[in-house]
């Protein structure tokens, strides 16, 4: 059974940080692209960044600069560090795996409000 538990999420000042992981469980965690997405009220899903299998990374322009993403093939977990975050940040952040299917967790809530 494949489990994707992300945590990290919470309530952070304009300007602040936050780091999300996502634990991975019941896959091959190395041959997977790892992505993180965003979903705000009222919106649709959009996609943040990824990592793929072999570490190179893609970013939306929107968080370029800003958020940094990882992984941990050990620890089967990836990780999203979140910098110089801004209100338009606000939203549940979903981690995703995918290769041959596609899995996601249950998402984490990110809430940026001074």
């Amino acid at each position: 059974q494949v489990q994707l538990v992300e945590s990290g999420g919470g309530l952070v000042q304009p300007g602040g940080s936050l780091r999300l992981s996502c634990a991975a469980s019941g896959i091959t965690f190395s041959a997977y692209a790892m992505g993180w997405y965003r979903q705000a009220p009222g919106k649709q899903r959009e996609f943040v960044a990824t990592i793929f299998s072999r570490g190179t990374t893609d970013y939306a322009d929107s968080v370029k600069g800003r958020f940094t993403v990882s992984r941990d093939n050990t620890k089967n977990t990836a990780y999203l560090q979140m910098n110089s975050l801004k209100p338009e940040d606000t939203a549940v952040y979903y981690c995703n795996a995918d290769r041959f299917s596609s899995y996601w967790g249950q998402g984490t809530q990110v809430t940026v409000s001074s």
